[in-house]
């Protein structure tokens, strides 16, 4: 296996932790803020791909010796399959780690800022959270309260599904949190999982409702959000038809206005514009991509980094989205003439 790589000419260094990475827009996105801040750092992905062949991401021991010992590191996003691996080797998890049980974050942080001999702790966190947090308020209809005491839906089982119910439990503010997904056992695994982390949870405390049947939904009290977290792949199994019934029946149910539900697409490769996507707007929902959280937890991500409150910046925030967006406008071209 190489080595991680070290780059002489730059002041700062970030990596992007895991594989395969060959579709990540983070390294564009972190550049961007870089250069608008007039660092001279990057962001360096630990796996790549060439044709067939791909060089996989060094063992979490060979990654954490390497960026402890480098004094150019700033941190790192974490990506799969090294998210929920990576916590008990860290110095410390913030509250929105533990709560969503993945790390897609390291960040540095010193006993006594200020003082380059203090202890220096590799912390890590979940900007993830952020990402959906700031995606849904930032496309509220009717404002940062439009969500809370009201129903939501998660469509999934893996670890997108365990931050958006982290999201919508308690920054939200909603009453119930439906999940439809085609595995039943990962649904009891989020709910063993959740139950171990709340275990005497408040009266006013999101519970967690499994809908495994088309007939089960068309009796629920319709959700105001909806966080999609799978692949863009057309429902072919038992399983996998009956869970996308039950998506559709709850998309159906929406008695609010035109767009007031609002749901958030979180695939967007190769297409931003998914079969979900499709079916939610047909129902008249609300539409928000998956870029749209990308964005903001990459946000977060430079701020936790650089210590400047990125989004304050003068048209930084407008030159990311750009960014972003050209990106994908171009894969969906080249995706398209495939």
């Amino acid at each position: 296996m190489e080595p991680i790589t070290i780059p002489e000419e730059r002041d700062g260094v970030a990596y992007l932790y895991g594989h395969p990475l060959r579709n990540s827009l983070s390294p564009s996105l972190h550049q961007t803020i870089y250069n608008t801040l007039g660092l001279n750092w990057t962001q360096i992905p630990l796996s790549s791909t060439n044709g067939a062949s791909f060089t996989q991401s060094p063992e979490i021991s060979t990654f954490l010796t390497s960026i402890r010992s480098n004094p150019k590191f700033v941190g790192s996003s974490v990506t799969m399959p090294w998210k929920v691996a990576i916590m008990p080797h860290l110095d410390d998890l913030t509250e929105d780690a533990r709560q969503a049980g993945a790390c897609n974050t390291i960040f540095l942080r010193k006993d006594s800022p200020g003082d380059d001999t203090s202890k220096t702790s590799y912390v890590g966190t979940n900007t993830d959270c952020i990402g959906i947090r700031e995606a849904l308020l930032q496309n509220a209809p009717t404002g940062p309260d439009h969500f809370r005491g009201k129903p939501a839906l998660i469509v999934g089982g893996g670890g997108t599904a365990r931050t958006a119910i982290y999201v919508l439990r308690c920054w939200l503010g909603a009453t119930k949190i439906y999940i439809v997904n085609r595995d039943a056992a990962e649904v009891e695994a989020i709910l063993a999982e959740d139950k171990q982390r709340n275990p005497t949870p408040s009266a006013d405390f999101a519970p967690l409702i499994h809908v495994t049947d088309p007939v089960m939904a068309s009796t629920l009290e319709a959700p105001v959000a909806i966080v999609s977290g799978i692949p863009n792949y057309p429902p072919k199994t038992e399983e996998e038809l009956r869970a996308r019934e039950c998506l559709r029946v709850l998309l159906d149910r929406q008695t609010h206005e035109k767009n007031q539900g609002v749901i958030l697409e979180m695939c967007y490769h190769p297409l931003p514009w998914t079969e979900i996507a499709q079916l939610a707007s047909d129902a008249r929902w609300k539409v928000i991509l998956g870029s749209e959280a990308l964005i903001w937890q990459g946000l977060e991500q430079a701020r936790l980094w650089t210590g400047t409150d990125i989004i304050a910046v003068p048209g930084l925030v407008d030159r990311v989205k750009a960014v972003v967006a050209q990106s994908i406008a171009e894969r969906s071209k080249t995706s398209s003439n495939l």
